[in-house]
């Protein structure tokens, strides 16, 4: 009898073990174009490189969805930030002039602390914030530049609604430190932002330095001179657990570590948004190009 008891609880632990071992890494990103393609460079690289099995969350969505995602291990693996994490997910402020390496330092022990989760080594690029306009309507080398334009020029701003509401690195603090006088100011979403801005809807939006719109409507972009942005720096952020089932999975990742250019992915975007290819296609290419993977 006891010897049929040990036999059930056996059975029974080696199922419940197999229930806790996952069987692919599932790699997510935001709703928006970079996101979607950077998850296939991760994913596809790690299938190249190991014999993990790899799954897709598809533009899961921003940044307050993404943290408890990956905290819970609904997700193991995405691309963040560094300006993001240390202002919108860890609530620290950075200092003007701050280096991209004390950012990342302070993020990478910020999440590991906080959520079990770490950060690799950059991709290479940053993805930034620009101040973007109709080169046919305003001129300016920098946001001080526009600052002192805004109110003679009755300058209209224009974000998405979630820019508005950022402590630190938003809307309020912004026109407080370059004292922007706006006469007005609207909600855009992010992919109508570009489009608005080109049609004379508004005067000004905050765009994003790798988005490829900024070609298409040959917007003009501007310095931070007063470095009011921290750096936003790419990498991929993963559950601590994930690193542990999965021993290979950071020296793979970080194999990536600097092979991916502002102009690489501004390349990138732009064959998704502009010549209407797949993301994972433009992936593949682009890590055949690199000599990555073999094709």
């Amino acid at each position: 009898m006891k010897k049929k008891i040990g036999i059930v609880l056996t059975i029974a632990l080696l199922l419940l073990s197999a229930c806790g071992t996952k069987d692919a890494i599932v790699i997510s990103g935001k709703p928006w174009t970079e996101q979607f393609i950077l998850p296939y460079i991760l994913g596809t690289y790690i299938e190249e490189k190991t014999d993990y099995q790899v799954k897709y969350e598809d533009g899961l969505g921003e940044v307050a969805i993404m943290t408890p995602a990956i905290e819970k291990g609904e997700i193991d693996l995405y691309v963040e930030y560094t300006g993001t994490g240390l202002k919108d997910v860890l609530k620290e402020e950075s200092e003007a002039g701050e280096s991209a390496e004390s950012v990342y330092k302070r993020v990478k022990a910020g999440y590991e602390e906080k959520f079990d989760v770490t950060w690799l080594e950059p991709l290479g690029f940053e993805n930034g914030y620009t101040l973007a306009y109709d080169q046919d309507r305003h001129r300016g080398d920098t946001y001080s530049d526009l600052a002192k334009s805004s109110e003679q020029e009755a300058m209209v701003f224009g974000a998405p609604h979630a820019f508005y509401e950022r402590k630190g690195d938003g809307y309020e603090d912004l026109i407080k430190v370059y004292d922007f006088t706006f006469s007005d100011t609207k909600s855009l979403d992010p992919n109508v932002m570009y489009e608005a801005v080109k049609n004379g809807d508004v005067d000004l939006i905050p765009a994003f330095t790798t988005d490829s719109r900024i070609q298409l409507f040959d917007l003009g972009t501007t310095e931070d001179d007063l470095d009011f942005f921290p750096k936003y720096d790419a990498a991929p952020v993963v559950r601590q657990e994930t690193l542990k089932e999965f021993p290979e999975l950071k020296k793979v990742l970080n194999e990536l570590g600097g092979k991916i250019s502002a102009e690489d992915m501004l390349d990138m975007n732009a064959r998704v948004d502009l010549d209407e290819e797949k993301p994972e296609d433009v992936a593949r290419e682009f890590l055949i190009e690199k000599g990555l993977i073999e094709k």
